[in-house]
């Protein structure tokens, strides 16, 4: 099979790897970025995430380095959701090449991803403020490194990272190259090019026009432990005729919801970039023919999915970045058909779906769980306590009382639930009242016991029904 890309005369590995993702031509800023950075000069690259800029600089990183266990190459993230993403598509372009590609960020056993370095390492891919606590504990050794790679420089910028990101330039003092990719160029990011690149060779992306599909979309309020639920109502709603593609953001996920689905007796089947090509195309086969009903996917390894019976397309994970949204929600609707596209969005998410929206001026309410389907009278997975979900920054539940100021002084219901519950003062918060309620904060790994408690007790002759505020 030809490629656009064949008229770089690019390594067999990564060449078989282009051809098993089914990339027919370079996207315009690996056209105008991949020949340059292969010569070895240092490119600033200005692209959005969506146009292919991975494979941009990932391509020439590859070709760089060997399998020696030598950390080569360093790519710097803003997030590790992008680092872990970008590791990955790396991973699968590289094909058989067999470089070992370790990824290093915050908010996971520092210890752990030590060991992982100490196994070998010749690509890095990490968020700055990991990748100094490995070079300052000595896990890992900045010289080593000759390849430096700057990714959504202008998000890390935002973030507060740019001194963590001097310290790393400053501290790499054998880098043969360095690439740069930015959306936008504040001006702290062009003095850093200036002062830390050498003879720079800027390149541009004028690709970045999305065309945003008419279809229906929803957003849900729902945190990590019920996702699979709010998954089993909108599949029990499905056609019979429909088909839905969900996406996650990690391999694992893909792997754990396939699992997990069909403990429930609903088959799914799963795709991302450490399923074998023929097994690849086996399973794309029997989507696009109808034969599977639910597809759940990695961005990556949905990438060159081609599928005109696609009704539904679930968000399990919101994307790490604004044009992943519009690329996925575009794979339903097609063909002048209907189509719908759920997001769930826990805490966490609020702020990601408002920068979604806002950056595409899209309209995407919340909306409740699709009831069960006529007919249906059990849900087909069990609903979960989440009391992360309902609790506030401090880890405090706001938990309702039908009991008011008239009936009961804040000290004396305070006094009655901890010495009914037999707990610290310090498990509850602050208690508000009006006339007919109270308000209780009670903290996050005590609600579920309290409440029971309060359930099987009497108040002065009288039952408090505790509700959660805001479930």
């Amino acid at each position: 099979m030809s490629t656009g890309f064949d008229v770089w005369d690019l390594e067999k590995s990564i060449a078989d790897a282009i051809v098993k993702l089914g990339w027919e031509k370079p996207t315009e800023i690996q056209t105008e970025a991949i020949p340059i950075a292969r010569r070895g000069t240092d490119v600033v690259g200005q692209a959005k995430t969506g146009s292919g800029k991975t494979a941009a600089f990932g391509i020439p990183i590859i070709e760089k380095c060997e399998s020696s266990g030598i950390p080569q190459a360093i790519i710097l993230c803003p997030t590790r959701e992008l680092a872990v993403q970008v590791a990955e598509e790396i991973s699968i372009l590289q094909g058989n090449k067999g470089l070992a590609i370790q990824t290093v960020y915050g908010g996971t056993n520092l210890e752990k991803q030590a060991a992982s370095l100490a196994k070998g390492a010749d690509i890095i891919v990490g968020t700055p403020g990991r990748v100094i606590d490995m070079t300052k504990r000595g896990h890992l050794n900045l010289k080593q490194v000759t390849y430096f790679c700057l990714d959504e420089a202008d998000r890390m910028l935002d973030m507060g990272f740019f001194p963590d990101i001097l310290w790393v330039f400053e501290n790499m003092p054998n880098r043969q190259q360095t690439l740069l990719f930015s959306a936008t160029f504040p001006q702290e990011i062009i003095d850093a090019a200036e002062e830390f690149m050498s003879e720079a060779v800027h390149v541009m992306s004028d690709d970045m026009e999305v065309d945003i599909p008419e279809i229906e979309l929803n957003a849900i309020r729902i945190g990590r432990a019920n996702k699979l639920w709010v998954l089993g109502r909108i599949i029990a709603n499905m056609d019979d005729n429909g088909q839905m593609l969900v996406f996650s953001n990690t391999k694992r996920m893909v792997d754990v919801l396939v699992e997990r689905l069909s403990k429930f007796r609903m088959k799914a089947v799963g795709l991302h970039g450490d399923i074998p090509q023929n097994k690849r195309e086996r399973i794309l086969n029997n989507f696009r023919e109808g034969k599977d009903k639910i597809l759940i996917a990695t961005d990556v390894a949905a990438r060159g999915i081609d599928v005109d019976g696609i009704t539904i397309v679930v968000n399990y994970d919101l994307p790490v970045d604004t044009e992943s949204f519009v690329h996925r929600i575009g794979r339903t609707g097609r063909m002048g058909r209907s189509g719908e596209a759920w997001s769930f969005v826990s805490k966490e998410d609020r702020g990601s779906l408002e920068k979604i929206a806002s950056t595409w001026n899209l309209t995407i309410p919340y909306v409740e769980v699709p009831a069960l389907p006529e007919g249906m009278d059990r849900d087909p997975i069990r609903k979960r306590d989440d009391w992360d979900e309902v609790s506030d920054s401090f880890g405090m539940v706001r938990v309702n009382l039908s009991i008011g100021k008239a009936d009961s002084t804040k000290r004396a219901l305070s006094d009655w639930i901890v010495s009914q519950a037999k707990i610290q003062e310090i498990v509850l918060g602050e208690i508000t009242q009006d006339e007919k309620s109270s308000q209780v904060e009670i903290h996050v790994q005590k609600v579920a016991y309290v409440m029971d408690v309060i359930k099987a007790r009497d108040y002065n002759g009288r039952k408090l029904k505790p509700v959660i505020v805001n479930a």
